[in-house]
């Protein structure tokens, strides 16, 4: 048994090795793409731009980036899931880089209602947890709005029926135990 464990400890390190390897690679990589392109522009074209390593490009960069994985995102219809790679999510990145963003703020407005639909669908399936998640993701947009309301009820409602399915197919199995028990 040592032996297999040994085994399985060499081949995990190696994996590991593996791992690291590509990930070092993989910055190095990265680091050369960005140290060129930083190198890339002419000094005119810098000049009238405006070009300068500030906060503020930093932000716009980052932004144009959410914006671009956004669009992906919706095109690939992810508007409200997976956690972490939907539409929604990189959106309110945008607005929590620059929260005066305009093309953020539009998509968002503009897929409300989209995402409202997917949210009364997710409950109807009866997945309440990514139900309640999604509704968090449209309260950081618009707290207020009368349709998040309706939906918060319905989910609740939701939660009450499952609880009681439960409640029901629990005491269905406790009236089959004593049932057994008396027939023994």
């Amino acid at each position: 048994m040592p032996r297999f464990l040994s085994a399985v400890s060499h081949r995990y390190a190696a994996l590991t090795l593996l791992c690291l390897s590509l990930l070092a690679a993989a910055g190095g990589i990265f680091w050369y793409s960005r140290a060129t392109a930083s190198a890339a522009p002419n000094d005119a074209t810098a000049s009238s731009a405006g070009w300068a390593d500030t906060p503020a490009d930093d932000a716009q960069s980052g932004s144009g980036i959410l914006l671009g994985l956004a669009r992906d995102a919706m095109r690939d219809g992810r508007l409200l899931a997976p956690a972490g790679s939907n539409a929604w999510e990189f959106y309110l990145s945008v607005l929590q880089l620059e929260p005066q963003n305009r093309v953020a703020q539009e998509a968002l407005r503009e897929s409300f209602p989209r995402a409202a639909d997917e949210i009364e669908h997710t409950i109807n399936r009866k997945e309440l947890e990514e139900a309640r998640r999604e509704i968090d993701l449209l309260r950081e947009f618009d707290r207020d709005n009368f349709t998040l309301a309706l939906l918060g009820g319905k989910l609740s409602a939701a939660r009450n029926i499952v609880m009681r399915q439960h409640e029901a197919e629990a005491e269905r199995i406790r009236q089959a135990a004593a049932q057994a028990v008396q027939a023994r």
